[in-house]
C-alpha cells in the first residue's frame, strides 16, 4: 500500500483540513498520515479561532513521517504563519519529499482568513520552486501573481506565471470563484494550458473542496498515475462528493467523501504500482 502524507490545518468540525484529506486518501486506497500544522475550532458557520502549532513540533511530525512511512506522495494546506511556512518548507529539502502538491489554503470557504500576510512572501519564495502542482482557487492565484483572476483567460495567465515565473512544475487554477455562472472552469498549465470544464453545482456543501481536491490529486501520484490525468480523476471526484453531501450543519456543508472515484482510476492501481 502506498503512503501519502498531508502537511495542514485540523478542523473540529470535519469537513475540511486533516480530515477531509484523511477521508479522501482512505477513499483512493492509499495509507493517510499527517502532520498538523494548526488546530482550528470551526463548524460549517465558520472559523471561530485558531492556533498555529510550533514550527519545531510541525517539522517532528513530518520527520516521523519521512523516516518511517516514507510517503509517495504529500500535500500542504492551511500553514498558518510564515515561521511554520519556513519550517515546512526546510523539512521537505530535509527529507527529499517527493510529488508535492500546495494547495495555499488562504481563506475559508467562510471567508475567514488562515494565513499570515507574511506567510504569502514564504510560499512564493520557499514552497512554490518545490511544487509539482500547486492548486490555487481564482482568489489565491491572484494572491500569488498579483494578477486579476476574473476570467478563464485569467487562469491560464495566472497559471503560466505560478509556472514560469515563480517556479511551480505545474499549476491548477480551479475555477469555482470565476464569474461565469453556468461552467466552471479549472486550468491545469505545466507546458501549455489543459482546460477542465465542468457544469456548475447548485449546492451550499462545498466546505473542503479545496482539500478535498488536492488531497485526491496527492493520492492519485502516490498510486503512480501521471499529473494530467489524477487531476481529471481529482476534479470529478470531487463533483461526486459535492453531489453525494449529507446536508449537515447550518453553514457551507462538507462534502460526502464516500463518492465514487471515477470509473477505471483506482482498477489500474496493481499495475501502476507494482515495482
Amino acid at each position: 500500500m502506498r503512503v501519502a502524507l498531508t502537511i495542514a490545518g485540523s478542523d473540529s468540525g470535519g469537513g475540511a483540513g486533516i480530515q477531509a484529506d484523511l477521508k479522501t486518501f482512505h477513499r483512493f486506497g492509499v495509507f493517510g498520515t499527517s502532520a498538523i500544522t494548526a488546530v482550528t475550532a470551526q463548524n460549517t458557520l465558520g472559523v471561530r479561532a485558531w492556533e498555529a502549532v510550533s514550527p519545531a513540533l510541525v517539522r517532528e511530525q513530518i520527520k516521523a513521517v519521512a523516516e518511517d512511512l516514507a510517503p509517495s506522495a504529500f500535500k500542504t494546506g492551511m500553514l498558518g504563519s510564515a515561521a511554520v511556512a519556513r519550517s515546512v518548507a526546510a523539512a521537505i529539502r530535509e527529507h527529499h519529499l517527493v510529488n508535492y502538491v500546495l494547495d495555499p489554503v488562504m481563506i475559508a470557504t467562510s471567508g475567514d482568513s488562515l494565513l499570515d500576510e507574511d506567510a504569502l512572501e514564504v510560499l512564493r519564495r520557499d514552497l512554490i520552486p518545490l511544487a509539482l502542482v500547486i492548486t490555487p482557487n481564482s482568489h489565491e492565484a491572484s494572491a500569488l501573481t498579483g494578477q486579476p483572476v476574473a476570467s478563464a483567460h485569467d487562469a491560464v495567465r495566472a497559471a503560466e506565471l505560478l509556472v514560469k515565473e515563480h517556479g511551480a512544475a505545474a499549476a491548477l487554477v480551479k475555477g469555482a470563484h470565476l464569474d461565469d455562472a453556468a461552467e466552471i472552469v479549472d486550468v491545469l498549465f505545466v507546458d501549455k494550458p489543459i482546460v477542465f470544464r465542468g457544469a456548475r453545482l447548485q449546492s451550499r456543501n462545498t466546505h473542503g473542496t479545496g482539500c478535498t481536491l488536492s488531497a485526491a490529486i496527492t493520492a492519485g501520484l502516490a498510486l503512480g498515475h501521471p499529473l494530467e490525468e489524477t487531476v481529471g480523476a481529482a476534479i470529478s471526484y470531487v463533483r461526486n462528493a459535492i453531489a453525494a453531501a449529507p446536508s449537515l450543519g447550518r453553514g457551507s456543508g462538507p462534502l460526502g467523501h464516500h463518492a465514487d472515484v471515477p470509473p477505471g482510476f483506482l482498477d489500474k492501481r496493481n499495475s501502476v504500482t507494482s515495482d
